[in-house]
């Protein structure tokens, strides 16, 4: 890998967190509850984008992927939000978020890979 290669891929990873913040907080205002649907929605929407990004564009998928995607999705925000919850005692909910978040994701991404090897 060259500079260049690694300092947009920084450029990317910063303009991928700064829109999990937005997506997260304006799925945050429309759903108005505790369930952290703004993270969950950010990680099925990574995964899939990854998948296409990975199928169609692999010369792009390092600054794409690593970069961008890797800044807008948070597996660490996911799992303290399901420790947040688990705590509040909303233990259903807390189970219910860490089968969503994985199952979907792992859908998404497939889908994803199928749409971008069609590409």
């Amino acid at each position: 890998m060259n500079v260049v290669t690694f300092l947009l891929a920084c450029v990317a990873g910063g303009f991928g967190a700064g829109l999990r913040y937005l997506a997260d907080v304006g799925v945050t205002a429309l759903t108005r509850g505790r369930f952290p649907w703004g993270i969950i929605v950010v990680n099925i929407t990574g995964s899939f984008a990854l998948g296409v990004v990975t199928a169609s564009l692999p010369e792009a998928a390092f600054i794409v992927g690593a970069g961008l995607l890797g800044g807008y999705t948070t597996f660490s925000t996911s799992a303290l939000d399901a420790v947040d919850l688990w705590r509040e005692g909303e233990r259903p909910a807390s189970i219910l978020q860490i089968v969503v978040t994985f199952a979907a994701s792992v859908v998404a991404a497939l889908a994803g890979l199928a749409l971008g090897s069609m590409l």
